[in-house]
């Protein structure tokens, strides 16, 4: 449960703060935790619903299969590792995620690489995947932007992503640089719960129907960029 930040700089200053709630979810646990917690379900209706489909394209049919072939075909071995995915869950039956995060440990537990999935409202989605550099404290890495996410900022320039997973809170960060300087600084920070029936219904009723609020303050934010005049990039006209 945390807060997701926007922070835009140019061409003029815009900022967002949205109170948020995600769930991690252990990929080898994916059958387990409907067994256990009544008000979540694998593949079909309930309070919160995970759908195997809804990640990745063509839409999984196995999410924890799926991503360990993404791996492999990224150089990465992750057997014996965890793998957890910080996501939105279906709320009764709607769900828009505009970034889940595959966190990957290694087996001494250390966060070596990370999947992000990125989705826009066109329906797309698109990995971008991040190994660990260095021995520095810390997750950090960088990576080229090529997928269109906003009309309001154009698919050029570069992310990096800072990862911050501690026991008791976790913190993602990604600045956006389209060649000339930030332009964008986002976060999460989220403080971690207990997974628990009682736990699902506080946060529904502190956080009701978050992701359909999820995408109607995608489009009320847009159109407050574009009456304030914000350059529009058309998705028709985005390349790379």
């Amino acid at each position: 449960e945390g807060i997701v930040r926007h922070r835009r700089l140019r061409p003029f200053g815009y900022n967002l703060e949205h109170d948020v709630f995600y769930l991690a979810l252990d990929l080898d646990e994916l059958d387990e935790v409907p067994r256990r917690i009544r008000s979540i379900s694998r593949g079909r209706a309930n309070l919160l619903s995970f759908r195997d489909k809804d990640h990745f394209d063509p839409p999984a049919v196995d999410v924890r299969e799926r991503l360990r072939d993404h791996l492999r075909r990224n150089g990465i071995d992750p057997e014996g590792w965890q793998v957890t995915l910080v996501t939105n869950l279906r709320v009764l039956g709607y769900a828009f995620n505009p970034a889940s995060f595959f966190l990957c440990r290694d087996r001494a537990g250390e966060l070596q690489a990370v999947t992000v999935e990125v989705h826009n409202t066109h329906g797309e989605r698109h990995l971008y995947s991040l190994r660990r550099r260095g021995e520095a404290s810390g997750f950090v890495d960088s990576m080229d932007k090529d997928f269109y996410v906003s009309p309001f900022i154009e698919v050029a320039g570069r992310y990096t992503v800072r990862v911050r997973d501690e026991a008791t809170r976790l913190r993602i960060t990604i600045n956006e640089d389209p060649g000339d300087g930030l332009l964008l600084h986002t976060s999460l920070d989220l403080a971690r719960r207990r997974l628990t029936d009682r736990m699902i219904v506080r946060m529904l009723i502190r956080h009701p129907l978050v992701t359909y609020k999820t995408i109607g303050l995608i489009h009320w934010h847009a159109l407050r960029l574009w009456l304030r005049g914000a350059r529009f990039h058309r998705h028709s006209e985005a390349t790379p």
